[in-house]
């Protein structure tokens, strides 16, 4: 009788950890396997992803460090002829899936990974990002290349696709590629749902009441309120498909980024003198001279897990934004993919780092205690005071970004399952729209552990299929190349003189 009593007790919130919390721990545990490296747990996910960035930096020829030049010139329009194939253009693209990748992770999880690691994490998450420009570059080129395009026009493009595609092509094996895209597909939309949903309303209703009030907010116990206020916002926008959350994401992003890279630029001239003894700390850290932080093992796991779990290149996800693009060349589209993971670690996640080392803000003795947004913020307060208040509205922004962007993703995972169809598209949108209201109005927990996971589990087949289609993957990137290079494709104008 008494567990009963107990059990009807419990709150919500409660009893959905309780139910949650065995089925967590083992699904987190598979993915998030981990191995111990000199002291220090490494997840053999990151090691996967990391292992991809490496291969196709080498095998596409470093065009990590050759291609920028030319995916500004497709970004600025240059290359852009309006009737091709596509919805979107290369630059509203490229924004949909940044505002998929700069978020909270930017802000919470270098500050989490600078208390753990030392400042050296800087480095090793740097060289980290250099590489996922490589897994971005392969995946989103594949991404267009093995899109479907539907007779109005619009297109449905991604992982599920060329897995089931490509690997047919290349190997004549179409039940491995049909398997690969459905466990692709399910992880997608749990991630979407979880990752790009839940936790992001919960986070920003969490960071509208702190401002509101805090504890004495009056939307304390209305968190339904809010999530409602949300799931409004996202439907009225995600109901207009990618062209919807392209028009948004494209003036969303480059304003919410561009504050907080003006912060961040402000903080440092203020703090000039203190500069090249930063710099140094974090070259200390990251090669093991310092006794700050995790040594070198310490800095290069932590470091290159903050950038994997940050940029999401190997994961798959913008694949299926990139794919929407109006091009008839699918390589265009990886160049611009390139500038991704560069935006988003290191441009974003560097700035975040470089305020954090420059401000002393790591060396609080509560530093790992604070928590990842309230370190950065502290941070930012050292020059800024009124900061943190720009900070919960930078949070805000990029939770609501974060879950137009997944949902998309989610919603062309199921178009997938139920063979390209619209209505299921549809009716994901509006299940979408339904956890919003939920993940801002419960303390998830466990739900996020889940979730992160099925996130992690789209890398596995994503990566293998992106081994298994290297040799075209390659063929189509250098073959577009020296069409650029001999002058068969060329700028918009240009082949009429």
């Amino acid at each position: 009788m008494t567990d009963l009593v107990l059990a009807q007790s419990l709150t919500i919130d409660e009893r959905i950890s309780q139910a949650m919390d065995p089925i967590s721990s083992v699904i987190e545990g598979i993915v998030f396997y981990s191995v111990p490296v000199a002291g220090v747990n490494l997840p053999l996910i990151v090691l996967w992803l990391v292992a991809a960035g490496a291969f196709f930096t080498v095998y596409l020829g470093f065009l990590n460090v050759r291609g920028p030049r030319h995916a500004i010139e497709l970004v600025r329009g240059d290359y852009t002829d309006p009737n091709d194939a596509g919805e979107v253009t290369h630059f509203q693209a490229l924004a949909t899936a940044v505002s998929g990748t700069v978020g909270l992770g930017n802000i919470a999880g270098v500050a989490v990974a600078i208390a753990i690691g030392g400042p050296g994490a800087t480095v090793w998450m740097i060289i980290a990002g250099l590489l996922g420009m490589s897994s971005k570059m392969a995946e989103c080129t594949l991404g267009v290349k093995y899109r479907r395009t539907r007779p109005d026009g619009t297109v449905s493009g991604g992982p599920m696709y060329y897995l089931e595609k490509g690997i047919a092509e290349v190997t004549g094996r179409v039940r491995t590629g049909r398997f690969l895209a459905i466990f692709f597909s399910i992880a997608c939309i749990g991630g979407a749902i979880g990752g790009g949903n839940m936790f992001q309303a919960n986070q920003a209703t969490a960071q509208i009441i702190a401002v509101t009030g805090g504890a004495d907010s009056p939307l304390t116990g209305l968190r339904w309120v809010v999530g409602l206020a949300f799931a409004i916002a996202v439907g009225a926008v995600i109901i207009g498909g990618i062209k919807s959350i392209a028009r948004v994401t494209e003036k969303l992003v480059p304003i919410m980024a561009g504050v907080y890279l003006l912060a961040a630029a402000i903080v440092i001239l203020f703090n000039i003198p203190a500069i090249p003894a930063a710099i140094g700390e974090i070259l200390a850290g990251a090669f093991g001279f310092s006794s700050v932080g995790g040594g070198l093992i310490g800095a290069l796991i932590v470091g290159f897990q903050r950038a994997a779990f940050s940029n999401e290149a190997g994961i798959g996800s913008a694949a299926i934004a990139h794919s929407a693009v109006k091009t008839n060349h699918p390589s265009t589209e990886g160049h611009v993919a390139l500038l991704e993971p560069f935006i988003d670690t290191v441009v974003v996640c560097t700035a975040t780092a470089l305020i954090i080392v420059i401000s002393g803000a790591y060396l609080d003795p509560v530093a790992g205690e604070l928590g990842g947004v309230a370190l950065t913020s502290a941070a930012f307060a050292t020059v800024l005071p009124w900061f943190p208040n720009v900070l919960a509205i930078a949070v805000i922004a990029f939770a609501f970004s974060t879950m137009l962007t997944w949902s998309y993703y989610g919603m062309k995972a199921t178009g997938y399952l139920f063979g390209d169809s619209e209505t299921a598209e549809t009716a994901f949108k509006m299940v979408f729209c339904v956890f919003v209201i939920v993940g801002a109005s419960l303390s998830l927990g466990p739900v996020i552990g889940i979730s992160d996971s099925m996130i992690f589990l789209m890398a596995i087949p994503n990566v293998l299929g992106m081994y298994i289609l290297a040799r075209s993957l390659k063929k189509e990137i250098m073959g577009y190349r020296a069409n650029v290079a001999d002058g068969t494709i060329a700028k918009v104008g240009e082949l009429d003189h």
